[in-house]
């Protein structure tokens, strides 16, 4: 009974929550909408800046409130809307009434597998790009060409372009809002509405398009009037009050290194000049903030305050050197490395690891899908690596060497889904191609968890594609390196393997996974989280406190300091120190309440983790894996390919889910399937970083 009451309580909170939320955003995307307008400009912004015109905050006070509050506050509610769901084990997604609207409309480049949703959402905020822009050069030309009048003809147009020039300023600014969002990976924003930092880094792309495309206009429109006038000197004036053109021109000329490496025959041809020439997005920020002033930044400040907290934590998580247990070394040219984990540590299937080794690269950062689960594995977290590129050729290379003893890797993550959207299903059909078929091994984990505690499991379907047969000794990493599992028989899981490259068995048997054991540091510590178990809970609380101490500091610099400077003999105070100072200030508050809350999560896991013995791992366990389940559910097809359609057809039930992972051909295959008519059953999924 109790148990019944608690839970239509955190039913009511949640829907509370969840209409609070969407009150605040709606509300702050209409303070965008009427920016452009004229009743807001003449009418409602002058009385918001009487009633913030103080000592302490004037502009900077009146942006803070009506841009910068609202996304922090949905942020920090998010958080403990994301807490109670959590402790609520509320894991499986909803399937809600719009399944349609989730499959796939577009399948081709440059947009890669865009869904119905997806393309609904793109149209209207290009939409509202265009009513913005033109509803301001409307309102700005009017006005304008009120007050020329019919004086001036020479030059008019290009006192015209000069406007629109500046107003494609004020367009970048609105496309850049909402640039950070989709690489905040610790945010609260993406869990709400269903999304994982993976899925969305399309969105960061297409916004960066935009954005970049919006400045460049608004620079070189700008270049063509003051070369028209003869003031190209303008170019080199950094004013001391208002807007500074120099420091614009950098931002512009960093973005435009960054952009030019993202287009994707540069990007998979030269990945490193990718990875390194993207770091300029700090030049970029720093200058844009000089350039527009701190109170024309805050308009896109949630976003960078959001992503600066997350970058924040992950470099406190980085510090920490892992404590890499094992590796089992497939013939396939691939290793599985297996950490040392909290029991803590939780995380969902699909979850995605970063990690560094410092002895290959200090700088290179590499994303990998957890293969393990966390409740079949409560003290170890594994992820499968293959050999395709110089960084991963490198780190097989070491791995496999006899000589190595220990391992200095340093990690970030897991982050990953907020809910398992494939338990909803009532069977999973499930498309691999060559590594494709790591983020899968973690489902079958969960579904193996599920179905030893009696819970209803869908039925699987896995289709894998091989080049080669040695290949096939990736299936054997499906089922966890743990012997507790012994009865597989309620798992109903069915295996068609396909080897392309083979028209007939080998001969020889394959090679035998080799297991390689290394030392470990007293410095290397288990898998942790960063935040510890209340970790969404911990998040809000760093929003929420470093924000209010920005606040705080802003005021009192604002009126001991900055205040008697500009109403002194001087009469003014550099706009570019303000803004460096603001920097600066968000800076220190971010820095302190992070580290204090890391800090303090850090020693409560230090002093389980010496009461915990964390390295239970032995040549046995890894040698007892019922392998003979795993053969008996597979049908290995050689010199053939799947026919993707006539296995999906044939797939039974009503409501199922099809996953997909591997090369965006495969993907783009199976998604064209899914989409046509006989597939209205079939609900797709991509698992990719590429689109």
């Amino acid at each position: 009974m109790a148990n019944g009451v608690e839970h239509g309580a955190n039913k009511m909170a949640l829907t509370a929550m969840k209409l609070l939320l969407g009150v605040v955003f709606l509300g702050w995307l209409m303070i965008w909408g009427m920016l452009p307008t004229h009743t807001f400009r003449e009418r409602w912004l002058p009385m918001l800046l009487s009633k913030t015109k103080t000592t302490y905050f004037g502009r900077l006070g009146t942006n803070v409130l009506i841009f910068t509050f609202p996304i922090l506050f949905i942020a920090v509610v998010g958080c403990v809307y994301l807490h109670i769901v959590q402790k609520s084990g509320r894991n499986k997604s909803s399937s809600g009434a719009l399944k349609a609207w989730r499959r796939p409309l577009l399948i081709k480049q440059p947009l890669g597998i865009v869904s119905g949703t997806e393309l609904a959402f793109c149209l209207m905020f290009i939409a509202f790009l265009v009513w913005f822009f033109s509803c301001y050069l409307s309102n700005a030309l009017a006005n304008f060409e009120g007050e020329v009048g019919e004086k001036e003809s020479d030059g008019l147009w290009l006192a015209k372009l000069e406007i629109a020039a500046l107003l494609l300023g004020l367009l970048g600014n609105l496309c850049f809002a909402f640039l950070f969002f989709p690489v905040t990976r610790a945010s609260s924003l993406l869990p709400l509405v269903g999304l994982t930092s993976e899925c969305s880094i399309k969105y960061h792309v297409w916004l960066g398009h935009i954005v970049m495309l919006v400045f460049t206009a608004h620079g070189v429109c700008y270049i063509i009037v003051w070369a028209a006038t003869n003031r190209l000197s303008e170019m080199l004036s950094w004013a001391r009050v208002g807007v500074s053109y120099v420091a614009g021109e950098i931002a512009l000329l960093s973005g435009l290194l960054m952009w030019a490496t993202t287009f994707s025959r540069i990007r998979r041809r030269m990945f490193e000049l990718f990875f390194y020439s993207h770091q300029l997005y700090i030049l970029f920020l720093i200058f844009y903030l000089l350039h527009v002033g701190i109170s024309f930044f805050c308009l896109v400040l949630p976003g960078v305050y959001l992503f600066m907290v997350d970058r924040f934590l992950r470099f406190l998580q980085s510090r920490n050197k892992v404590r890499l247990v094992s590796a089992r070394l497939l013939p396939s040219e691939t290793v599985e490395l297996n950490f040392s984990k909290d029991p803590s540590l939780h995380y969902n299937p699909l979850s995605i690891l970063f990690i560094n080794v410092p002895s290959i690269s200090s700088l290179q950062w590499h994303p990998f899908t957890v293969s393990s689960n966390s409740n079949l594995e409560s003290d170890r977290l594994s992820i499968v690596i293959k050999k395709e590129g110089s960084w991963t050729e490198k780190l097989c290379h070491k791995v496999s060497s006899s000589s190595l003893d220990r391992l200095e890797v340093s990690v970030e993550g897991p982050y990953g889904p907020n809910a398992m959207a494939f338990l909803r299903y009532d069977s999973i059909v499930m498309v691999s191609g060559g590594s494709g078929i790591t983020p899968f091994m973690s489902i079958i984990r969960e579904l193996i968890f599920r179905s030893t505690t009696d819970s209803p499991t869908p039925s699987v379907l896995l289709i894998c594609a091989f080049k080669t047969s040695a290949d096939l000794t990736m299936l054997d990493l499906l089922l966890p390196v743990s012997s507790t599992v012994a009865d597989l028989s309620r798992l109903r899981l069915r295996i068609e393997a396909f080897v392309t490259r083979e028209s007939v068995p080998p001969n020889e048997p394959n090679k035998l996974i080799r297991t390689a054991w290394f030392n470990s540091d007293p410095s290397d510590l288990p898998l942790a989280p960063v935040l510890g178990r209340d970790s969404w809970l911990w998040l809000g609380a760093i929003i929420s406190s470093s924000f209010v101490a920005f606040l705080v500091l802003v005021g009192i610099v604002t009126r001991y300091y900055l205040y008697p400077i500009e109403n002194g003999t001087n009469g003014f105070f550099s706009s570019s120190w303000k803004s460096l100072l603001n920097l600066l200030l968000i800076c220190i508050c971010i820095v302190v309440t992070t580290t204090a809350a890391v800090l303090w999560n850090k020693k409560i896991s230090t002093m389980k983790a010496k009461i915990q013995n964390t390295d239970a791992l032995t040549d046995r366990e890894l040698e007892s894996v019922p392998h003979q389940f795993i053969v008996g559910a597979t049908t290995v097809h050689f010199g053939e390919r799947p026919d993707f359609k006539k296995m999906l057809s044939e797939s039974e039930g009503s409501n199922i889910g099809v996953m997909a992972s591997g090369p965006s051909s495969l993907r783009h295959a199976v998604a064209s399937i899914c989409s046509s008519g006989p597939g209205k059953r079939l609900h797709f999924e991509s698992i990719s970083f590429s689109w």
